[in-house]
């Protein structure tokens, strides 16, 4: 006996919420009706796809695989759904962006408000996040990462033109312990270190020197994964930091940091916007992929 679309379908808002409850409050049905749905699927399929506990929802093995089978196709079906429905193209619904925290042109309040402004029909929905899965897993329907971390199968829109990273520091550190002249004098230095996730080991700083990149695994006496704390600190005169120039900008125009070491900090490929590669792409996506390209 094969599974109804409709069954795998409410499988499928499940696994994105990871909450009977949620998945019930946006089919507009009740809890007990998904619970149903999701034991009529598992009894058709004859193995467990999630794990309920009175606080918690999470996918078995078997649950993992099957929805990372369904969900580009669940993706697809939305948007072609939500073309069909509205055959003037109007944005409308929620618009749900994973977004990388230093895309900072991208997150400037500005861009944001006047795309809201101008689409006031769309639920803009964003999550800042240096983690990176599959948007389409995860059920977002955009991300906004560095061009070289994204998946060739995406369809990718320049947020803005080539980014780098740079080290700065306060003038009065500089004044107080000298800049180094080689990333290698880096470990001479106090430095102020970028960590993604608690677990996960710091971000090594990446320098070029003739055409060879090559990155530095500076002992950090403070780490954090705030940027905005790693700036304050900067300023404060606790060492040297590193990370997007676009960060850095406001506070070393106002002659707060200095930037040290750029001959060692190369350009490369920015920030894109990216999607699946789809057929149909939801209006509201487009209409966000439309505002980008006039306002770059």
């Amino acid at each position: 006996m094969q599974p109804d679309l409709n069954a795998l379908a409410v499988f499928a808002l499940v696994a994105e919420e990871r909450s009977f409850r949620a998945a019930a409050g946006r089919m507009g049905v009740t809890r007990s009706a998904v619970s149903q749905t999701m034991k009529r699927l598992e009894e058709t399929l004859g193995i467990a796809l999630v794990r309920r506990t009175t606080r918690s929802v999470s996918l078995t093995e078997a649950g993992e695989r099957l929805y990372a089978e369904i969900a580009p196709a669940i993706a697809d079906m939305r948007a072609a759904i939500e073309t069909t429905g509205d055959l003037r193209g109007r944005p409308r619904g929620q618009l749900r962006l994973a977004v990388s925290s230093i895309a900072e042109r991208f997150l400037s309040g500005s861009f944001l408000a006047t795309f809201a402004e101008a689409n006031p029909e769309v639920q803009i929905d964003i999550t800042v996040t240096d983690e990176e899965f599959d948007i389409v897993a995860e059920g977002y329907d955009a991300g906004v990462r560095l061009g070289e971390v994204i998946e060739q199968d995406m369809i990718a829109v320049s947020v803005a033109g080539d980014e780098r990273q740079l080290a700065v520091c306060a003038p009065a550190y500089r004044d107080r312990f000298g800049a180094p002249s080689h990333p290698r004098e880096l470990a001479g230095h106090r430095c102020i270190g970028w960590r993604r996730a608690p677990k996960v080991a710091p971000y090594r700083w990446e320098f070029a020197e003739n055409g060879k990149e090559f990155s530095v695994a500076v002992a950090s006496e403070i780490t954090t994964n705030d940027m905005a704390l790693m700036i304050k600190l900067a300023i404060a005169g606790a060492g040297i930091t590193f990370g997007m120039e676009e960060s850095f900008r406001p506070s070393i125009d106002r002659g707060e940091l200095v930037p040290v070491l750029q001959d060692y900090c190369p350009r490369f490929a920015g920030f894109y916007l990216y999607y699946p590669s789809r057929r149909n792409v939801a209006p509201k996506l487009r209409a966000l992929v439309d505002h980008l390209r006039r306002l770059r």
